[in-house]
């Protein structure tokens, strides 16, 4: 909760708050399924970001009215807060953590704190300091010699993970987002295909604004499919930025709550075939953080945990009651009343048709070389 860098910034932490009071509202979060976790080591995150820069967010944390825009600190985008290094060492920490549970037979691990993708070995970049999963992945790689699929559902490519290990053919990274020339960052095209001996282990899957359920589902299956029975990963780790909704403020896709639970499931059954159920979620973006984001995260865990509420939700089940009565007044709209939306009041996209054919030539080309 300390990862925050003002008052009027999106991204607002109070996310991970609002989802866990839902989740503990409906019987789907015990306090024996949380763990602590303690601040990551340096040596960790310096092994995917530079001493200089570990460094200048170290002075930055010390001296947040100063600007560093050297190293992306003290933009509009990413400013610089008090205790910057320590939140964003907080962070990291909890990813490993997640890793290690992973990986010593606790198969599956959620820390929505986590999936600051946009961090670069130098730079920071949108709203990103450390790059959390960019650690464990490396973490990963170092301590367990894995196999590392990422998955990124975040509506803006991952595109600090994707370079940091572009030419590292032990780790695929698959991003679904919004197509890269309308929207930040400005990559992720299908031609960013990985350098060197990971030439072929980087796959991107850029969208048309505008997309609806059904064709960022067909797309996000089929290529998600195909991906990870090419690379064979040991282990998952996935960005769950739920910032493809409809709702979200920062993007221009037009999606519902039926991918925040679809993409789970189909993550899950890769994880279960592939890796013996081993598998890191992280969270990410979602600006919307009354409507959208607890929704989506409560629906990510209870399919990650198994819980029944997963059978209700597909079945339009009401959010608890006491919980939209608790939150309502702090959310600047009216609060859904169900897990899933009622997408039969939505107007329908008048380029439906042109929208998916073009989604469709754009999953042929991500799978090219699968």
């Amino acid at each position: 909760m300390n990862y925050r860098f003002h008052s009027d910034h999106p991204f607002n932490q109070e996310r991970v708050r609002l989802t866990m009071d839902l989740l503990k509202h409906s019987g789907a979060l015990s306090n024996t399924q949380m763990i602590g976790y303690s601040a990551c080591p340096e040596s960790f995150i310096e092994q995917v970001h530079t001493s200089a820069y570990i460094q200048a967010v170290k002075k930055a944390s010390q001296q947040p009215s100063s600007n560093w825009l050297d190293y992306g600190i003290g933009t509009e985008d990413t400013p610089s807060f008090p205790e910057m290094h320590q939140a964003s060492s907080f962070i990291c920490g909890g990813s490993l953590i997640g890793a290690d549970r992973v990986m010593n037979s606790q198969a599956r691990a959620l820390h929505l704190a986590g999936g600051l993708h946009h961090a670069h070995p130098g730079k920071a970049s949108g709203f990103c300091i450390y790059n959390d999963a960019a650690v464990a992945i490396a973490y990963l790689r170092k301590q367990y010699d894995a196999k590392v699929l990422y998955i990124d559902t975040d509506v803006h490519h991952g595109d600090g993970v994707q370079w940091m290990f572009y030419s590292d053919p032990q780790v695929c990274t698959f991003s679904i987002h919004e197509t890269g020339k309308y929207l930040f960052p400005g990559t992720g095209y299908v031609h960013e295909r990985g350098e060197g001996q990971g030439f072929g282990f980087s796959v991107n899957l850029p969208l048309e604004p505008f997309t609806e359920d059904e064709s960022w589902l067909e797309c996000f299956s089929e290529v998600l499919e195909r991906t990870a029975g090419f690379f064979k990963p040991d282990v998952i780790v996935s960005q769950h930025g739920c910032d493809a909704h409809a709702l979200d403020p920062l993007s221009h896709m037009h999606c519902s709550m039926d991918i925040y639970l679809q993409m789970p499931k189909i993550i899950r059954s890769a994880a279960d075939h592939w890796c013996n159920g081993r598998w890191l979620a992280l969270g990410g973006g979602g600006y919307d953080i009354y409507r959208v984001v607890p929704r989506a995260w409560s629906m990510l865990w209870m399919v990650m945990s198994e819980h029944p509420m997963v059978q209700q939700v597909s079945s339009h089940a009401h959010l608890p009651q006491a919980w939209i009565e608790a939150v309502q007044p702090r959310s600047p709209h009216a609060l859904p009343v169900s897990w899933l939306d009622a997408k039969s009041a939505w107007a329908p996209m008048p380029r439906r048709k042109e929208i998916t054919e073009n989604n469709r030539k754009t999953k042929q080309l991500s799978m090219m070389y699968l």
